[in-house]
């Protein structure tokens, strides 16, 4: 019938109908007092803490006394809520306690048993070490939850060589997000992130996962901008990339910092942190000597504070990007 009606066409000198192009989404138009909007992210939890002794029902985390899920969330959740100014608010929707060891890529889990050996030096790891999200997803319904609003996120927790990524973004136009994008999940029709954690470890660890998804976010976000327009390179500048002009840096680099994770360094540089913090995005030049001492003096969860802190969380938009950066971060469907 289709053939018939396309000769119909074509003898008449008719053109046929073409499907009309996607519209192309735009930014919005700059504006000197947006409001900076809350982001409220609907949390699922899981967490693989599997029974290590039967008879006593111990399990992993309490065997090994490392730190209770728990208190890692809520003392990681307090600090985004006050170093993001009230930006960033996270609520737990559900929380699920799993008795097992997540499935690699390859199908394999641990036992209690294979894993201690691992953990006392006695096997190596298992490769690939790599969970396979593809499953994680499939049995607790993530993608359906997100499409259905029930959820926004996925939090992680495991323990060493579980596998699990920092951070991994799904859904359509999913991008890097210190992993790659995790494929397959466009049925959750809105982007979304597995944030993966480990128990073994405390909230400045988590705070350094959270600080990676904000350099990745930001990195998109930005990407389209170039030279003075791009805020975000700015933001991450450090004496050893651009001497004279440190800012705050990344995550791994404080404005002093000469390698990774140096951010004990009493060496003083001038930085426009102060500026970044009090003046954004109006700047007046306020450059001061800084160290180690401005951000907790190498502690990791004081420096980490001390940078998310310096995140802009203010009203307006320039060059189509809003001047409150967590919207991008807790949200990045908010990502054009």
């Amino acid at each position: 019938m289709n053939k018939f009606f396309d000769a119909l066409l074509a003898l008449f000198g008719a053109k046929k109908p073409s499907t009309p192009p996607a519209p192309v989404p735009t930014r919005p138009a700059d504006s000197p007092n947006e409001p900076a909007q809350i982001t409220v992210s609907r949390v699922l939890v899981i967490v693989y803490d599997p029974v290590m002794d039967p008879a006593s029902g111990k399990k992993l985390s309490q065997q090994q006394g490392w730190y209770r899920t728990e208190d890692l969330i809520t003392g990681f959740m307090a600090d985004l809520l006050k170093y993001s100014g009230g930006m960033a608010r996270y609520q737990i929707a559900e929380r699920i306690d799993v008795n097992e060891f997540p499935a690699k890529t390859d199908g394999f889990r641990y036992t209690p048993q294979s894993y201690l050996a691992v953990l006392r030096g006695e096997s190596a790891p298992h490769m690939p070490q790599e969970v396979d999200y593809s499953a994680l997803l499939t049995q607790f319904k993530a993608l359906e939850r997100v499409a259905q609003n029930e959820i926004d996120e996925v939090w992680v927790f495991g323990f060493p060589h579980a596998g699990f990524y920092e951070s991994t973004m799904g859904g359509p136009g999913a991008f890097w997000c210190n992993s790659p994008a995790m494929k397959n999940t466009e049925s959750a029709k809105r982007r979304f992130v597995v944030m993966g954690f480990s128990y073994e470890r405390g909230i400045g660890e988590m705070l350094e996962s959270f600080g990676h998804r904000c350099e990745s976010i930001l990195l998109k976000t930005f990407e389209k901008l170039s030279g003075d327009a791009n805020l975000w390179a700015r933001f991450t500048r450090y004496e050893k990339i651009t001497p004279g002009k440190a800012a705050i840096g990344t995550i791994h680099y404080a404005p002093n910092s000469t390698r990774d994770y140096e951010w004990d360094s009493p060496t003083v540089v001038k930085s426009e942190c102060f500026d970044w913090l009090n003046n954004f995005p109006n700047f007046k030049g306020d450059i001061r000597d800084v160290n180690n001492l401005n951000w907790g003096g190498g502690d990791i969860r004081a420096h980490h504070q001390w940078w998310l802190n310096h995140l802009p969380r203010v009203a307006g938009r320039k060059n189509g990007v809003h001047n409150n950066w967590w919207q991008y971060i807790v949200n990045p469907n908010q990502v054009m």
